[in-house]
């Protein structure tokens, strides 16, 4: 099982289409768009106005106007978000965020081990196309790994945990897949905004991308760099039980199913989603 993933029913998905169609409300104040492989999430209310909403993570490259018009659709035309928060800063997750940010002028806040992969003064390390299986692994090389430069915009979350502009929201730091990983949380309802942390499709496979087939699985394997780390952050979003996911990638979910299901990955992470060997593994690091 090694690898793998945890199918599930089709009634663990979440969501209704907004006017645009393309939009998906999972909550009255959180929404998502996919933006081919990606999604990129919306925080607040329908026509909410300007600078009262956040903008979570920035899709790839070429997709700003999507993710401006799904924005305008849902807050009112024209309106800027308060904050841009990002999960983490890999290519698939950054592809719109200086042109978003200089456009909006927005604060981008990430975690302070994202840094300098934001500045302009870092690339990630390189990805591992022997892990996973599947055609985005195997075009994994041909992804940028080099850094955006939002210098400008950029700001640290705050130390107490809170999410900027985001009331009753907190960060979690979720390393593993990238050193400053971070994971959104509401306690109230028991929401969470899990970036790769987990994701619900293969995102290794380009035909599991395409179907979008709901299950659960480890954070997509050719960028992740520390294994340990990655397992430690899903037994920690485990224990938070929580009620309504969206993640990076795949469609968002909720239920007492999506929740044994995740479960069964946190309990058994080392068979279910690391790679037997591989660039980045014990045993590859080693070999």
């Amino acid at each position: 099982m090694t690898g793998q993933q945890i199918p599930l029913d089709p009634e663990t998905v979440v969501g209704h289409a907004s006017k645009d169609g393309r939009t998906l409300e999972i909550a009255p104040d959180l929404a998502y768009r996919r933006l081919g492989i990606v999604n990129a999430v919306f925080y607040g209310t329908p026509q909410a106005g300007n600078r009262n909403w956040v903008l979570i993570d920035a899709g790839v490259m070429g997709t700003g106007s999507l993710i401006i018009s799904a924005a305008g659709q849902r807050f009112g035309e024209g309106s800027r978000p308060a904050a841009i928060i990002l999960t983490h800063g890999h290519f698939d997750h950054v592809g719109a965020l200086e042109d978003l940010a200089a456009r909006w002028d927005a604060p981008v806040y990430a975690h302070p081990l994202e840094r300098p992969y934001l500045d302009g003064s870092q690339s990630y390390p390189p990805p591992d196309p022997s892990v996973g299986g599947g055609l985005m692994s195997l075009l994994s090389p041909l992804y940028p790994t080099g850094p955006v430069d939002v210098g400008r915009w950029l700001r640290t979350l705050p130390d107490d945990g809170t999410a900027p502009h985001m009331p009753g929201w907190r960060w979690l730091h979720t390393p593993g897949h990238a050193p400053g990983h971070v994971s959104l949380w509401r306690a109230a309802d028991r929401s969470l905004i899990a970036g790769d942390a987990f994701i619900t499709t293969r995102q290794e496979s380009a035909y599991a991308v395409a179907v979008q087939s709901p299950e659960l699985h480890g954070p997509p394997a050719y960028f992740t760099t520390d294994w340990k780390q990655a397992r430690h952050s899903v037994e920690e979003l485990s224990r938070l039980e929580p009620e309504l996911v969206v993640t990076g990638h795949g469609p968002a979910m909720h239920g007492q199913v999506m929740r044994d299901a995740l479960r069964l990955l946190a309990a058994n992470f080392d068979r279910i989603a690391v790679p037997p060997r591989g660039k980045y593994t014990e045993k590859g690091a080693k070999g």
